[in-house]
């Protein structure tokens, strides 16, 4: 099904110029964001692996928002002002240990819904460029490290200072995707065999769990997405039921991160292999199997966008704030997306 009605993407992003605007040149490096404090990465040392933000607010300045690092048990506050970013106090989220070292939760996507940060965990084969992990002499480290990253993880916000309170965790989304025929064949697989791996997370009307998947792109050319319901994975109900969205996000793109705004969801779409690739930012009406592109991201292709939030609405379009894993403390920088692109339809089903 093509997305909605004609022209909606005006009314959208109030007025959006035409589809076959002026490609952008690449981003100035002074375009990024100053950000105050420190945002704390792997050992203590200045994040270089940020990998989402979100906030509890939905526009305006100043708002209180969550990052995440993907080499941590835990997230960071943050506050996001107009022009910079002011690291807080950390939250520690799991607690996992194999042989009483601990194991990060590798955290891939924040969102804030009815009260709660949501962070979701990779749910996948930890990275192993180098393949250091033996399939069978670290079986046990494998599965340790797998545990602990298939999680959710969601807690309340309290009071001026942010701090959490109501913790809850659960591992039933590894379920879901287990029973799931289309993706059963891609669990545990390594990212570089095109395993399966969640890098995005949204609520959908604060009901509905959207998780985006790096990988698989099945068929080479389909991203997925996973729906289910909020309460079913944190409740004491009936197994879960759920349903698998296949984008067309381009060949071997996988989603890198989600993001609602308005009655819409951002999707940040990203090659799902490493190394240099190139990205975009796509809107999805969060109920179809069709996107369409908003911006082809003027970034170096060596660079990693990780992380997308809406900032506001402007005279030409909408304004986002762009994190990237590899860069120091995410390098938080604003793009604009004036104009709309092609729609693309549903992919075949696999």
């Amino acid at each position: 099904m093509i997305l909605a009605r004609t022209g909606w993407i005006a009314a959208f992003l109030l007025g959006l110029m035409a589809a076959g605007g002026v490609q952008p040149s690449l981003a100035a490096a002074d375009d990024e964001w100053p950000v105050k404090k420190r945002l704390i990465g792997e050992d203590g040392d200045k994040s270089k692996d940020v990998s989402g933000i979100a906030c509890t607010t939905a526009d305006g300045f100043p708002r209180s928002c969550l990052v995440i690092d993907d080499n941590l048990q835990g997230a960071q506050y943050v506050e996001l002002t107009e022009g910079k970013l002011v690291a807080g106090s950390p939250v520690k989220l799991i607690d996992n240990t194999f042989k009483d070292k601990a194991l990060e939760l590798d955290g891939e996507g924040v969102a804030f819904s009815g009260g709660y940060f949501y962070v979701i965990g990779s749910h996948g084969h930890p990275r192993d460029k180098d393949h250091k992990l033996d399939p069978k002499k670290d079986a046990d480290k494998i599965q340790a490290k797998i545990a602990a990253s298939s999680q959710i993880v969601r807690f309340r916000t309290t009071g001026e200072d942010g701090s959490a309170s109501g913790l809850e965790r659960t591992p039933r989304l590894r379920d879901v995707i287990a029973s799931e025929p289309a993706l059963l064949p891609f669990v545990d697989m390594r990212l570089e065999a095109n395993g399966l791996t969640i890098e995005g997370v949204a609520i959908k009307d604060d009901r509905t769990l959207l998780a985006g998947f790096r990988g698989p792109v099945l068929n080479g050319k389909c991203a997925v997405v996973l729906s289910v319901e909020v309460a079913s994975l944190f409740g004491n109900g009936k197994s879960p039921d759920h349903r698998l969205y296949r984008l067309p996000l381009g060949d071997g793109r996988g989603v890198r991160d989600l993001a609602p705004f308005g009655d819409r969801i951002l999707v940040l779409a990203g090659p799902a292999a490493d190394g240099p690739g190139f990205y975009a930012v796509y809107a999805w009406d969060g109920a179809s199997e069709s996107v369409e592109l908003l911006k082809d991201l003027p970034f170096d292709p060596k660079r990693k966008p990780e992380g997308l939030l809406p900032l506001d609405k402007t005279s030409t379009g909408l304004r986002v704030l762009i994190v990237f894993d590899g860069d120091k403390e995410g390098a938080p920088t604003p793009i604009e997306i004036s104009g709309s692109g092609p729609r693309s339809s549903s992919c075949p089903a696999v």
